[in-house]
């Protein structure tokens, strides 16, 4: 053997080992389907939707104490507790509180039903899409708050131009979040299931639905601050308004808190019935 062949035998690596095929090195090799891990966030951290809140609250309460809070312009919040007790004690918050919910139920059940007859017509048939979807989208593109006036005239300024105008904010989100769910449905489900729409095609359009009626809650409570403010003679939206012409901001506040209140217990309440019902899907939140 000579100096170059004795220097290659050297210089040359020691061979990985390799599976039964010789093909891939074990340092290399793939791994099993079967071992693979799903992506997943982590545990869900009890009252995490309470810790932004509570942080808030906190931050209030500590500038409130160092006085850099001025309490003519945002009062402590053991004043604001103090000035709710008092409106429970004497019932007007109760009351005004049930008028509001009223209001709010009515025409979110209105817009929803609304809403939701639209986007199956609009989601399951080509004519019921080019007949519905251009006005439901020019009514997205003007706020209902542009619409007040003309509402108004329509509808006088009773509870009926109230509810109307709750309702068509609400029927908005749930409007396009069905149809994105009906149309975004694989094609392929469809056809292997015609006889089955139970089955297939409404299942499948839960998940937007449900995320039309979570932002639908939102928008429901955010016109009645609006319409609670035209011609009203109660509700939350009143007591704000009549708290401001008074320099109340006590109870301004406190109408912000139930409003904002009402909104996360409502959400939370959707949520709820969100996991029940789409818990046969697995999601990066599971």
């Amino acid at each position: 053997m000579n100096a170059f062949s004795h220097t290659a035998a050297v210089a040359l690596p020691i061979p990985h080992a390799s599976d039964e095929r010789g093909l891939f090195p074990t340092a290399v090799q793939p791994h099993k389907t079967g071992t693979r891990r799903r992506l997943a966030l982590g545990r869900a951290i009890p009252f995490g939707a309470l810790i932004g809140p509570a942080l808030l609250l906190a931050i209030w309460s500590i500038g409130s104490i160092a006085g850099l809070i001025d309490r003519r312009t945002l009062p402590a919040p053991w004043s604001v507790v103090g000035t709710a007790i008092g409106l429970i004690a004497e019932g007007k918050l109760q009351d005004h509180l049930m008028t509001s919910a009223w209001r709010a139920a009515q025409g979110l059940v209105f817009g929803v039903l609304i809403g939701t007859v639209l986007a199956l017509i609009s989601g399951l048939s080509r004519l019921g899409e080019a007949i519905i979807d251009g006005p439901v989208q020019i009514k997205r593109a003007i706020p209902t708050l542009a619409l007040i006036p003309l509402l108004m005239l329509w509808f006088g300024i009773g509870e009926g131009m109230k509810v109307t105008a709750i309702a068509l904010a609400v029927l908005i989100p749930i409007y396009i979040q069905t149809h994105s769910s009906l149309r975004g449905i694989d094609n392929r489900y469809v056809e292997l299931a015609q006889t089955f729409i139970r089955q297939v095609i409404l299942p499948g359009a839960l998940p937007g639905f449900f995320l039309g009626l979570r932002l639908a809650v939102t928008y429901a409570w955010l016109s009645l601050v609006v319409v609670e403010q035209v011609n009203a003679t109660s509700g939350i939206g009143y007591m704000i308004d009549l708290a401001r012409n008074y320099g109340q901001t006590d109870i301004v506040i406190v109408g912000l808190v139930v409003y904002a209140l009402l909104g996360l217990g409502c959400d939370g309440i959707v949520r709820f019935f969100q996991e029940r019902s789409l818990a046969w899907r697995r999601t990066l939140a599971d």
